[in-house]
């Protein structure tokens, strides 16, 4: 089926104003003047409760986004090939103990990975 120049803009328009808006979207609904403190009770306005909710949400879903990762990063060697579980928990214990140690991201996911791959070659060849 061919699609017609009209179309293919549409269907770009289209997706791109959805994504705009899923960007978007949350500074419209938790907008307000930054800033603001959250120290409010139930009691407080529904846009003071809504930035109450979004500090909640900023605090908590990256270290849940991350234990889902984690958790579904070693799932796989794990039914896959029991064999890739010491580098896959080394390098995950290594990536934690660098990230406590130094609390930089990028330090521990680049030396972590580094030691998986070191340490899956090391153990593939083996």
């Amino acid at each position: 089926m061919r699609t017609g120049i009209g179309e293919a803009l549409l269907l770009t328009f289209a997706m791109g104003a959805t994504i705009f808006f899923c960007r978007v979207f949350p500074f419209l609904f938790f907008g307000g003047k930054a800033g603001d403190e959250l120290r409010d009770g139930a009691d407080a306005a529904p846009e003071r409760r809504g930035k109450r909710v979004l500090a909640f949400v900023e605090k908590t879903v990256p270290p849940v986004a991350m234990t889902v990762l984690a958790f579904h990063a070693l799932a796989g060697p794990i039914r896959a090939d029991p064999g890739e579980l010491v580098p896959t928990l080394a390098a995950g214990a290594f990536t934690a103990a660098v990230h406590l140690w130094r609390r930089n991201p990028m330090i521990s996911i680049v030396t972590g990975t580094a030691l998986y791959m070191a340490l899956s070659r090391l153990f593939a060849g083996g």
